[in-house]
């Protein structure tokens, strides 16, 4: 009779373990998803969000000419890709389309490229088009500025340079909204 006793007894401590570990996952699983359901919103989505300004920089763009902070004048777009990142792979052809139809063409979209490597003069090549474009190394000045840690991120600089919208990801084209 005392082994039956012990084995209830074993049973029903690793049963109660069970359901504190399981409610504990649960726990856990609900935090990650509040957290990914504000990188959807652009709430903590890896780039400076709405209502900060980028700090200063000076870069020289593909074209040769100097790009700083105070010289992008209007709604402009800002997009960060990553030429080891497969998301920006997936991102880049709609990127694209909807860029070429940007207010103000390609003078008002700004792409960066971040990182190094063989495959960041390919995705240059493709965001000419349709963009300035800023190879900028890993760590680099506008990364930096506009605090670019998820790829592909971008921001909406309004009128003032102040960022009006952001985010990661891609899904749509953000479009200024008229004053």
């Amino acid at each position: 009779m005392p082994y039956l006793v012990a084995a209830v007894v074993l049973a029903s401590a690793l049963g109660t373990l069970n359901l504190l570990l399981t409610l504990a996952v649960i726990r856990r699983l609900r935090e990650h998803t509040e957290l990914l359901a504000g990188l959807a919103t652009g709430a903590g989505s890896g780039i400076i969000e709405a209502g900060q300004t980028p700090g200063d920089f000076a870069v020289t763009d593909t074209d040769g000419s100097v790009v700083r902070r105070e010289n992008l004048g209007g709604d402009v777009l800002v997009a960060f890709f990553s030429p080891d990142c497969p998301a920006c792979t997936d991102a880049l052809p709609r990127f694209v389309t909807q860029a070429a139809g940007f207010p103000g063409g390609r003078v008002q979209v700004l792409g960066v490229v971040t990182g190094d490597g063989p495959g960041v003069t390919g995705l240059a090549d493709r965001l000419n088009g349709v963009a300035r474009v800023v190879v900028d190394g890993i760590d680099g000045k506008l990364a930096t500025a506009f605090q670019a840690r998820a790829f592909p991120s971008w921001c909406l600089l309004d009128a003032t340079g102040t960022v009006a919208r952001s985010g990661s990801g891609w899904t749509e084209l953000p479009v200024p909204v008229p004053a």
